[in-house]
């Protein structure tokens, strides 16, 4: 069976995927160069390849940009969420701010420290992930609960609330929590064990996203793994999607997708880093066709495969999908939001 594209079998891969993690791991230390002298070594055909992986078919280009982009003002932004409302909420420097779907600004909540990740409730209730805790804040920006510290270790970097749950990712410790409402800790979902036929997330950078399909599946981003996972709110991996590939249909680099959202369909947009690119995929994660790719995104078109993880700590967009489909790219190298709407078939 193909480990690219479509449905993978969780039992048959287990084992493969464990093997994996620890050659990534080993290349990481092998590879890895902290002082950034050495260069890539690659030499120019590699960098000749990479501008011909950054090529994209017009013709699977399924979306344009539509208006001028909304600028968030912020130095360094962070992750985008929309409400029902279609309200567009930017988490950056020590603060979120609201935006009208037009891109007028309309409100902000300050805060302590710098925001990692945000959603928002159906109540209007936002979920902010710090470094290490979370916040809650309720419709009219005022801090509703501040949850305890999870720890030095982590880095919590996505947040998913569906009916009395919520959903916190932990790239640092490279587990999934779920949470009540009441910040009770509820599950640990994710972490390794062989009798469950579940290998563990490989997280080597932080980028590390979730969210809740309409079918009631957690859907989990194993960037090591290049896939997405799909798992019962008890913790059990039912089955997952994706894998390496050098074309535009699957996730190349050391850990991609960085961040995706869920369409109404159950589709997903994805965004990938080094190859700045976003894309769609269906249900059962067959490649669908392209949001935006390097040219429309960042200067020049640039591209860059990341063989190790030092080489892609930063730079990695977030997305977010409005009740109307438009998707919402937050580039975080120039701090603004781009609009797409899906266009018209010829």
């Amino acid at each position: 069976m193909s480990m690219r594209l479509g449905m993978v079998n969780t039992k048959i891969v287990a084992g493969i995927c464990v093997a994996f993690a620890a050659i990534i791991a080993v290349l990481a230390v092998v590879l890895l160069d902290t002082s950034g002298e050495s260069g890539s070594g690659l030499g120019r055909a590699y960098e000749y390849d990479v501008e011909e992986l950054a090529w994209i078919d017009p013709n699977l280009f399924l979306y344009e940009q539509a208006g001028q982009p909304i600028r968030t003002g912020f130095a360094s932004a962070r992750a985008i969420a929309v409400d029902s409302k279609g309200v567009v909420y930017v988490a950056g420097d020590e603060a979120v701010k609201l935006f009208s779907a037009s891109g007028a600004l309309r409100g902000k909540i300050a805060l302590s420290s710098s925001p990692r990740c945000l959603t928002v409730a159906d109540d209007g209730k936002v979920y902010i992930g710090m470094k290490e805790h979370v916040e809650v804040y309720d419709v009219d920006g005022k801090r509703a609960a501040s949850w305890a510290s999870l720890g030095a270790d982590s880095v919590l970097t996505s947040i998913a609330v569906y009916k009395n749950n919520v959903f916190v990712a932990d790239a640092g410790n490279r587990v999934v929590l779920r949470f009540g409402r009441d910040g009770e800790l509820v599950k640990r979902i994710g972490e390794r064990d062989r009798e469950r036929n579940v290998p563990g997330f490989v997280v080597p950078s932080a980028y590390f996203d979730v969210a809740v399909g309409g079918d009631g599946l957690l859907r989990v981003v194993d960037p090591g793994r290049l896939r997405i996972e799909a798992y019962t709110f008890d913790g059990d991996l039912e089955f997952s999607w994706g894998g390496f590939s050098s074309g535009i249909e699957g996730f190349a680099g050391c850990c991609n997708p960085v961040n995706f959202a869920m369409l109404a369909d159950g589709g997903f947009v994805t965004c990938e880093k080094g190859i700045v690119r976003v894309k769609v995929y269906d249900a059962n994660g067959g490649f669908v066709g392209v949001v935006a790719g390097p040219e429309q995104l960042v200067r020049g078109g640039e591209a860059h495969i990341c063989e190790v993880p030092a080489e892609c700590q930063s730079g990695g967009f977030d997305v977010a999908v409005d009740s109307t489909g438009r998707v919402l790219v937050l580039d975080t190298i120039k701090n603004i939001v781009r609009v797409f709407v899906k266009m018209e078939a010829e």
